[in-house]
Order: structure tokens, then sequence, then C-alpha cells
């Protein structure tokens, strides 16, 4: 289920994309402002399909205009494809008179054009699984597709406040997988305990190669609830309990990647936007490390302004975001940009000279 290309027209700052080819290990770099963050979003807009949200996506995005690329005026519709393993799914969106988009054609072209629907507000996907056609033990091409879009997860560990989902109790069995902004992540870590130790091992492992006061985590039921779980802990040297709000924001967050890069049965392909925000720059390296070993099997997209995890990267893992007149443009890395310089030059470093592009 991973993805082979992806095409994008018209959406936000992105004009057009055209069979950007997607590798098993795929870093954006850019500017601010240059369009990562809606290359990013488009998945996130994906995941809302498929949860056949679409139409709150739309309205929670601020409406068609602010969607469309430089709004209706200018775009008339939205295409994407997206061509992964041997399957494919396509849509044409289009804006109607009160700000909103439809479905006005929606495909899986794998063999010829398939249309599964027309002038729909919401995926028709499930209406035209094998299973409804020749009985519950057939997968057609719309069951594969199903299958993708719901294996394709954005995850944003940004939130640390507070009030952040990841500081705060949960439900016991809210534990099938780590959720987009880990609110879950004492049930899911609970569930890796008890029936993956070795994952589980692995986590608390990593986590102390960036946090030496960290000695294991302590999670189980809540004494006096125990349908309710919240994230626990002890230091080195300390026969104290500590909770997700005695970590420091960058040590929760390293949490989260770890728990999500290092987990077992992970998403064929992941998404992480900005998964360096507030480490230190020993974490980012193990940071590093951790996205190439999942890469092995696995397909990851990362959004990143670091040039220090850059640095642990090659030239073929990297592409690169500009933005010109309005218009973001996404390129993969060509290894003969960089012949006369990768010997002597880091890859970061190439970066910051502006050599690639990327740069404001």
């Amino acid at each position: 289920m991973k993805i082979n290309a992806i095409t994008i027209k018209n959406y936000k700052s992105i004009s057009e994309i055209d069979e950007l080819p997607l590798t098993d290990l795929n870093v954006l770099i850019g500017a601010n402002g240059a369009g990562k963050s809606n290359f990013i979003s488009f998945f996130k807009m994906l995941n809302m399909i498929i949860e056949k949200r679409f139409q709150e996506y739309v309205k929670v995005g601020g409406g068609a205009d602010s969607i469309l690329h430089f709004g209706s005026k200018h775009s008339s519709e939205i295409y994407a494809k997206i061509d992964f393993h041997n399957n494919a799914y396509s849509f044409h969106l289009k804006p109607t008179d009160q700000d909103t988009l439809f479905f006005a054609e929606e495909a899986t072209p794998y063999i010829g054009a398939n249309v599964i629907g027309r002038v729909n507000d919401e995926t028709k996907l499930f209406e035209t699984k094998g299973s409804k056609v020749r009985g519950s033990s057939y997968k057609g091409v719309s069951d594969h597709v199903i299958d993708a879009l719901q294996s394709w997860q954005v995850y944003h560990f940004h939130d640390t406040s507070s009030t952040a989902g990841v500081k705060k109790t949960c439900e016991v069995s809210d534990n099938k997988k780590l959720r987009p902004d880990a609110s879950n992540l004492a049930a899911f870590l609970y569930l890796l305990k008890e029936k993956y130790p070795d994952s589980f091992f692995m986590i608390e492992e990593t986590i102390k190669l960036i946090a030496p006061y960290f000695d294991r985590f302590v999670l189980g039921p809540d004494a006096l609830n125990t349908e309710k779980i919240r994230l626990e802990w002890r230091e080195v040297g300390s026969d104290h309990y500590f909770n997700a709000t005695h970590l420091s924001d960058g040590t929760l967050r390293m949490i989260c990647l770890a728990t999500l890069l290092l987990q077992p049965n992970a998403p064929d392909t992941v998404i992480i936007d900005e998964p360096e925000l507030g480490l230190h720059p020993y974490a980012i390296t193990v940071l590093a490390s951790l996205m190439k070993s999942f890469a092995v099997d696995k397909q990851l997209i990362v959004s990143t302004q670091s040039v220090t995890l850059i640095n642990h990267f090659e030239s073929k893992d990297i592409i690169v975001t500009d933005k010109s007149k309005g218009a973001s443009h996404l390129r993969r890395l060509e290894i003969d940009e960089l012949k006369d310089w990768i010997e002597e030059y880091s890859l970061g470093e190439i970066w910051e000279k502006n050599i690639i592009g990327g740069t404001p």
C-alpha cells in the first residue's frame, strides 16, 4: 500500500504536481510558506475523505475558496491522483455557490476510467466494495483503495501544552492504533507492554538515550477507575512516580515519535509534520536513525526545516519545495545536482548555501 506517485492540481498553494515519485523515505525541505505544510495537509484531507468527513474538512478549512488554488475565480476544480502498488485513486472536486466542494467525479482507474461516483458530497468507495458485488469474501479495487487510504496516516505531535490530550487520562481500551496527536499514548504503550514486550523495551531504551534520567514507564489502569489510564514513569534513583506533565516538551514529543516509529504493525505509509520541533541535536540524531530504520520496510513522508536532521540523509531522500508567483513547486533532488559539492559539504550545508533551492 505504499504510494508510488502523486498528482495534485489546484490544492491550496499547489498549482500542479505531476506524478511526483515517492520512495520509502521522503524528506521535504523548504522555506516557511513554501508549501510543505500544504502538501502534508493534502493527506489530512485524504484521512477525512475515507472517514466520510470531507464536508467537515471543507468547512473547518475555511470553505472552497480557501482550499482551491487562488480561490474559485482562478481554479475551477481540484484534481488528484494517487498511484500505489497496482492500484490508483483519483477525484475531481468542484466548488458550489455555497462555498463548499463536491466530488464531480471519483474513480479507481486501475483498468480504464472505472468511475465510481459523480456529484456526491462524500466518497462512494464504500458503496462500490467488491464484497457488495460478488460476496463477502471478494475484494475489489475499491477495497484495496479503502485499505490504503485508511493506512496513510498523518501524525502531528506539536501540542504539548497543559491541555494537550497526550497529558490527560484516556480510555484503556483506546489502543487499536496510535492516534494522530498521541492522545491515547498511555493506552497504546500499555498494549505494547502487555502484548509486544520487545517493541516496548526498544521504546524505553530509545528514550533513555535522549533522557538519561528516565528509568522506565509505569503503566496500568487507574486504581480507582480501571477503565482509565495515564502516562506515568519513574526517574533513575527515585521511588516516586511522575506523569507526562513532568516531562519536557522535547522528551514528550520524542516518546511519541519513538512509539510511532518502533511500534509493531505500523501503518504502511506514515506522514509527519516537522518531527524535530523542540528536540535537542542529539535527539534529532536518534530520530534520524529511527526514520531510516522505519523506512526499510515502510514508507515515510516527513517535512522539516532542520539542517541537523537533513545532514543524516542522502540526496535521493530529499524533496525540495520552492514557491514562485504564489505557487508551490515540489521536485525530488537529483544526485547529479550535487556531484561537485557532496564530497566537501554535508547535505545541510549545501541546503544552507542555497545550491539546491528550498530557501527564502
